[in-house]
């Protein structure tokens, strides 16, 4: 290894993005998509039960051996399903595996900025407000929480019940944003790609990640209906 690669690795101080089961990839998809248009490094886990959810929702097989190529395909997808939608640099990306728990997200040692959960599946959520760390997931969630560092849970479930409502208090109380996967419209969403956008630029928005997701409410009533 050369002295660059080694500063340059170093330096690296990436996102970790996690990926659970819940329906609603076209969700993480863009987060992710903004993400790298912001410049950010992304460290990446999609879970077991997710690659199930992204098979059924985009007909896409993420696998270990060859996520680079499954994930520029997926993140080249748009909401409406359209395969090369998007061109989409996955270079900043670093993939571990979900049951690898050895990996560097699941030490309070690895550099990061925090983590975000796209989607948040209840299962999930119960497992991070448990801290139960049945996998790299959970596992990373946990390390983010107790290194005080930023958790941004974006569950998509609905209804909820009031088992999984105590479990989303508990993540605010530990320090999570808690942040619900629910388009709003008054930005003027005239696509389903528009409504997923606003959801992303919501996380990007906890995150403190700049972009241009979505249309900013600025106090004129019917400025998103103008276009």
């Amino acid at each position: 290894m050369d002295s660059g690669t080694s500063v340059s690795r170093q330096q690296r101080k990436p996102w970790i993005v996690g990926v659970s089961g819940a329906s609603g990839t076209p969700f993480a998809a863009a987060v992710l998509r903004g993400l790298l248009a912001a410049g950010e490094s992304v460290d990446l886990v999609v879970s077991r039960a997710s690659r199930l959810t992204l098979l059924d929702e985009t007909g896409i097989a993420f696998r270990d051996a060859h996520w680079r190529e499954d994930l520029r395909g997926w993140l080249a997808r748009g909401a409406d399903g359209k395969p090369h939608t998007f061109d989409v640099d996955v270079a900043g990306v670093r993939h571990w595996a979900a049951g690898d728990l050895a990996a560097g997200p699941s030490s309070g040692s690895y550099p990061a900025k925090g983590m975000l959960i796209v989607p948040a599946s209840t299962a999930c959520v119960a497992g991070v407000a448990l801290g139960l760390s049945k996998d790299l997931l959970q596992r990373a969630a946990s390390v983010t929480l107790k290194e005080r560092r930023k958790l941004v849970v974006a569950v998509r479930e609905t209804p909820l019940n009031g088992q999984t409502l105590k479990h989303l208090v508990t993540l605010d109380e530990a320090g999570a944003v808690v942040l619900p996967a629910s388009p709003a419209f008054y930005a003027g969403a005239t696509h389903i790609q528009d409504l997923v956008d606003f959801v992303a630029g919501r996380v990007l928005d906890a995150a403190g990640v700049p972009h241009q997701l979505y249309r900013r409410w600025e106090g004129e009533l019917g400025g998103g209906s103008r276009g």
